[in-house]
């Protein structure tokens, strides 16, 4: 499977090597908790549109070059 920015978290989150990476580049997203359910339905472009998810433009790029590679 290909992965992208438009993926949506929980597709990422259920595959072990895309969770890495989402680990990896942002760290914040293990301690989410409820917030991580909240998204599971939402892009990860669209959730770097939300300030409190502190994800940067260069973060999500980081993040979809890596998940390009998978």
């Amino acid at each position: 499977m290909a992965f992208n920015a438009e993926n949506k978290l929980g597709e990422l989150v259920d595959n072990e090597a895309a969770y890495a990476v989402l680990l990896k580049h942002w760290p914040k997203l293990g301690t989410a908790g409820p917030m991580l359910n909240m998204g599971r339905g939402m892009s990860l472009k669209q959730i770097a549109g939300f300030p409190q998810a502190e994800l940067s433009a260069d973060t999500l790029q980081a993040i979809v070059s890596d998940l390009e590679n998978l």
